[in-house]
């Protein structure tokens, strides 16, 4: 019992740290590319362990996002809990990709959550008028294998099963 408590304990200290990450402040340059950090930290656990992180997982962190971003109340959320049911239907056939392959995987992954919270905010009249918002997606592809890497060394380290 204490093992499963301590695993989910390093889960969730991974999923602070992408909040962290997700409002560290940036140049204005740099925003526009910042990476989906919550996003790729919720589908490297949703594929390395679909039995423990999954769409609850995906609601909570989206709520947490959109108060931690000041959005509309669920727009993450529902971006997240779309992204984590996506990652749980694909989570088999991800783990046999080759690293690109994924890479090229979260890309659709984080770019269906771009578009989501895109669409939120056009309803509000506040969002986007070029494709410049669809820059994160690219960004946390890119990223992909580092996040990989660095996460299943977490989760070895620490033995999360």
């Amino acid at each position: 019992m204490e093992e499963s408590g301590r695993g989910y304990g390093v889960i969730l200290l991974t999923f602070l740290v992408a909040f962290v990450l997700a409002v560290l402040p940036l140049p204005p340059w740099l925003m526009w590319g910042r990476p989906e950090w919550v996003a790729l930290a919720l589908i490297y656990w949703t594929i390395a362990l679909p039995h423990r992180v999954g769409i609850t997982t995906g609601l909570l962190l989206g709520i947490g996002l959109d108060v931690l971003d000041g959005a509309v109340l669920g727009q993450n959320a529902f971006a997240l809990v779309v992204v984590a049911l996506l990652a749980l239907i694909l989570y088999q056939r991800l783990r046999v990709y080759s690293l690109w392959q994924q890479a090229g995987v979260v890309f659709v992954l984080v770019g269906i959550n771009q578009l989501i919270c895109q669409w939120v905010q056009n309803l509000q009249g506040v969002g986007a008028r070029s494709l410049l918002f669809l820059l994160p997606a690219l960004s946390s592809a890119l990223l992909w294998p580092v996040m990989l890497h660095t996460l299943r060394g977490v989760r070895r380290r620490y033995e999360v099963t």
